[in-house]
């Protein structure tokens, strides 16, 4: 959408247009995006996990448990992240003034009152599906691999003791 030729292409062109200034546009968005994503994925694999366990399906270490909680983790996750990414994508892609101001919104805050006066709740919900798809998988193979990885971590550090 922005006819740019690569990713170092779009730096030049931005950083020739913008200034320094303009590789941080949006960033508003992005920043709280990220710390409510990070929290909604670490307290609900862990939480899931807890779970899990205590419904005693599998042993609390038992990989088909961190399996589960990091596949409910990552509906948590879709669910949290995607009201962000529908914001952050407004303010990334919004027509800017002679100043290089953004048209629509005046920032995060703005943008969401804006987004769900015209289009209710759900509008902050926007492409939902593709956020699943993209976000569940990730957050199930890294929840996954580090509580598989911590558990090593923990057995060789308990067979050091020993030593």
């Amino acid at each position: 959408q922005h006819n740019h030729l690569g990713v170092s292409d779009a730096f030049a062109t931005i950083y020739r247009r913008d200034g320094l200034i303009g590789l941080w546009r949006g960033v508003n968005g992005a920043v709280p995006r990220v710390m409510v994503g990070s929290a909604a994925q670490l307290a609900t694999f862990t939480s899931a996990k807890d779970w899990v366990s205590h419904s005693q399906w599998f042993s609390p270490n038992n990989w088909l448990t961190a399996l589960i909680a990091a596949a409910i983790s990552g509906v948590a996750v879709a669910i949290t992240m995607t009201p962000f990414d529908v914001i952050s994508t407004r303010l990334y892609n919004q027509p800017v003034d002679e100043f290089r101001r953004g048209r629509l919104y005046h920032g995060f805050s703005d943008c969401m009152l804006k987004v769900c006066q015209t289009e209710g709740l759900l509008g902050l919900y926007k492409g939902m599906g593709p956020v699943f798809v993209r976000l569940a998988p990730h957050t199930v193979l890294s929840m996954l691999f580090w509580d598989l990885m911590r558990q090593q971590a923990a057995k060789h550090n308990q067979s050091q003791g020993r030593s």
